[in-house]
């Protein structure tokens, strides 16, 4: 039986400010990619996420973000050199892995949030960057990549089990990497569209992008962003119509860490 996970952004509240149910995400999906500050997120945030996730036995995984807590990470910083990016991500696997380690929790992951993910996706010199810096932290976490993109050569370069990632509620340009926010049909509100999306293609082994190309790669894991206000209906559709499919939903394991 094939596994397939489903992941979130999630931790992402700050403060006073609240963003997305995570309590409810976290009794669907089966890993959380929680916030560490730079985007979204604080101190208590992140621990309270971690023991959360912890409690429901979900897999758990550092977010890092460009430094950019006024845009939420989604605008494109370009004057910082891959070598400063990389010391903001060990930084923030620092503090996520401190916080999660002092509650006897082992962080799984890392996911890079926003426009760092989707810059690295093109940008060989900085995927290359954060694969290291992941990797000068701990070896044996997995990175989380889109198929086919620079990201997951870095990742098999720097000796790093990729877990390659589709997403349910966004589109896809030619390039293999997501749809800019800033075009129509680019964000994905209908739960049972975006799982007839997903199961298209987990079955065709590809990204499907919005003109109808197909990008061979393989898919190990789904992901559903927490911060919209379809995201938990959304989330608990899509793992309905992967169970009925005949899939399993579960985290990536070590037992089946593929190259």
């Amino acid at each position: 039986m094939r596994t397939i996970d489903i992941n979130c952004d999630m931790g992402e509240s700050f403060g006073v400010y609240t963003l997305g149910d995570d309590d409810a995400m976290l009794s669907i999906v089966t890993s959380a990619n929680i916030a560490c500050g730079f985007h979204a997120g604080d101190p208590l945030v992140m621990h309270r996420t971690l023991a959360a996730a912890a409690a429901r036995g979900v897999n758990v995984g550092a977010h890092p973000s460009l430094h950019d807590l006024w845009g939420f990470g989604r605008r494109r910083i370009l004057d910082e050199s891959p070598d400063e990016i990389a010391k903001q991500i060990i930084y923030q696997i620092g503090a996520l892995r401190a916080l999660a380690e002092c509650q006897g929790i082992r962080l799984a992951h890392v996911k890079t949030h926003g426009s760092l993910g989707n810059m690295a996706a093109e940008d060989a010199a900085l995927a290359v960057a954060i694969a290291g810096a992941i990797a000068s932290v701990d070896g044996d976490l997995f990175f989380t990549v889109m198929p086919a993109m620079e990201t997951e050569k870095a990742a098999l370069e720097a000796g790093l089990s990729p877990i390659r990632e589709i997403y349910a509620d966004r589109a896809y340009a030619d390039t293999g990497n997501l749809l800019s926010r800033k075009l129509p049909g680019s964000v994905i509100h209908d739960p049972d569209l975006a799982a007839d999306r997903v199961l298209r293609m987990i079955e065709a082994d590809a990204v499907i992008c919005e003109s109808g190309k197909r990008i061979p790669g393989r898919i190990d894991s789904v992901c559903v962003h927490g911060d919209t206000p379809d995201a938990v209906s959304m989330a608990r559709r899509l793992r309905e119509r992967l169970e009925q499919a005949g899939l399993k939903v579960a985290p990536p394991s070590k037992d089946t860490k593929t190259s």
